[in-house]
């Protein structure tokens, strides 16, 4: 019975500052990443509403990692505090062990690691798919019209505006000079300028009206002839024009057109998207097989084929580089062309060229086979088949790549999914050893404490995520590697606080370089004895 009321006050000593360090973890990561978005979201009328949707869409997707965060200070804090007011040593006086001391905070710990994976597979990728789909119909959003004195203003498309003068209630204009670049008028481009007017918005700001008083219309028709450019200039007393501006309305993308990214999709998706890429990689392969058969004879069977292919690969590649010294090497008679009566060129030379026998293992040799009149044309055969597959090769291998790149990202983002969860419990193995090891509460030491921890895994994750896309080492190992690095680092250190051990013994360490210091010592005073 005292067991349970010790793990409902542990608990709830754990409850509060896990609530405010998981606050403040996920604000600090929405700053930092509201920063790389800030150019896009300014200056655009934004409604409050939606900016305050665009960051509860981001708060869910900062679930995965504060939460880690916020489990390794909360259990910093609080076996810190146990510890610094040896209540810690009370309760392990009493024979309860560490571990059992720890059981709730590993409960809320496992509890963390369902949640963050539940987030991860099903709440971040709907999450991550509004987001997507707001901020790109926000990014191609125009910037809200604004329209400053003596500035000139290209917001609407083909038209530039400037306003010598403006009143003070925003709606009385003077000095107006309006470039016409629109091309809606047969004649050209046109400019209107007005002594003063007024600028309103109407019917519910669809539309931005000018009305324009005491002002010239230029208009630089198109020629009516032969060297003729007419000019035609028009007054008026009020002349009114109308802009559109639904295109500074925000208008929304269907969102089918994002659910590609694999940062929306769940595992499951993951795992689909992953096959496809197999059997596309596997596709562009057989193509390339297919393309390249079309340049050797099947004059044998396959065992007996495979060999030849690659020596006729070698000897059509080795042709192209041997064009041009081959070519300043014949002699003139022979680039000239087949003399009359010759009749057609024997296709056997041909055949033969492509059937190598074995014998052929150069280039040379296959040249010295073939008429002295034919070795020209049979040259610029082999450049044009040799760029022919260099180009397949080259665009096929760029290909491959690119898909096995996306490959690794989507296994790789596929598994942190899962490691972003493990990672939750490891925390709880890591902070609650050392809050009991370093005996220290409170916000300031157990911080500094857990953004160390914190920063590692970081630094760990970004490494891992750039050696998986190197393809150095596999993705799904490098999605665990920080789980691994973590995991016997947690228990050494519940080990250690288990047995009342220090952080880092340096007595022993040091021993053994004292105890040389005393052997030399000791030899050098029992020197000194038997020469005095």
């Amino acid at each position: 019975m005292r067991i349970k009321k010790i793990d409902g006050w542990l608990f709830r000593s754990f409850i509060p500052p896990f609530i405010v360090t998981f606050m403040i973890a996920t604000f600090v990561l929405l700053m930092q990443i509201l920063w790389l978005y800030i150019d896009d979201l300014a200056g655009k009328g934004l409604n409050i509403f939606l900016v305050v949707e665009l960051l509860a869409y981001k708060c869910v997707s900062l679930v995965p990692l504060a939460l880690p965060l916020a489990i390794l200070i909360s259990s910093l804090m609080v076996l810190g505090n146990l510890a610094e007011r040896y209540e810690l040593s009370s309760l392990k006086s009493a024979g309860i062990p560490l571990l059992r001391i720890m059981r709730p905070i590993l409960f809320f710990g496992l509890g963390a690691l369902v949640l963050s994976y539940m987030c991860s597979n099903y709440f971040i990728p709907v999450a991550n798919l509004k987001f997507g789909s707001r901020m790109w119909d926000i990014q191609r959003q125009k910037p809200t019209l604004s329209l400053d004195a003596k500035v000139f203003n290209y917001d609407f498309d083909g038209f530039v505006i400037h306003i010598g003068e403006k009143g003070k209630d925003g709606r009385r204009i003077e000095n107006v000079l309006i470039y016409d670049h629109s091309g809606s008028a047969q004649e050209g481009v046109s400019e209107i300028t007005a002594r003063e007017g007024e600028m309103f918005s109407a019917e519910n700001g669809k539309y931005f009206v000018m009305r324009l008083l005491d002002g010239h219309q230029y208009m630089e028709a198109q020629p009516s002839g032969k060297g003729t450019f007419p000019f035609i200039r028009t007054s008026f007393g009020e002349w009114v024009k109308v802009f559109d501006l639904s295109e500074f309305q925000l208008t929304r993308t269907d969102e089918e057109l994002f659910k590609s990214n694999r940062t929306m999709l769940s595992s499951g998706q993951l795992r689909e998207a992953m096959d496809s890429i197999e059997m596309k990689i596997e596709q562009r392969r057989e193509g390339v097989v297919k393309y390249l058969r079309n340049f050797y004879a099947p004059v044998r069977s396959e065992e007996q084929q495979l060999p030849i292919q690659r020596m006729k690969s070698k000897a059509v590649e080795s042709a192209g580089a041997k064009v041009a010294e081959r070519l300043d090497t014949l002699p003139k008679q022979e680039e000239a062309p087949m003399q009359e009566g010759m009749g057609p060129p024997d296709r056997s030379y041909e055949a033969r060229a492509y059937e190598l026998p074995d014998s052929v293992s150069s280039f040379d040799q296959l040249l010295a086979g073939l008429p002295r009149y034919r070795r020209k044309s049979y040259i610029n055969k082999a450049q044009t088949f040799a760029r022919s597959i260099l180009n397949q090769t080259q665009s096929a291998n760029r290909t491959i790549a690119d898909l096995a790149e996306s490959h690794v990202k989507h296994e790789y983002d596929m598994h942190m999914k899962y490691s972003m969860a493990v990672i939750c419990i490891l925390f709880v193995l890591i902070g609650a050893p050392m809050g009991a090891i370093i005996r220290k509460g409170g916000f300031g030491y157990p911080i500094l404490v857990a953004i160390l921890f914190f920063m590692l895994f970081i630094i760990l994750t970004i490494f891992c995520r750039k050696i998986a896309e190197s393809f150095i080492v596999p993705a799904w190992l490098a999605a665990w590697i920080p789980c691994m690095i973590f995991l016997p680092l947690g228990l050494r250190l519940t080990f250690k606080a288990m047995n009342d051990s220090k952080l880092l013994d340096v007595d022993r360490y040091l021993a053994p370089l004292r105890r040389f210091l005393q052997k030399r010592k000791k030899k050098k005073d029992h020197a000194a004895t038997v020469v005095g």
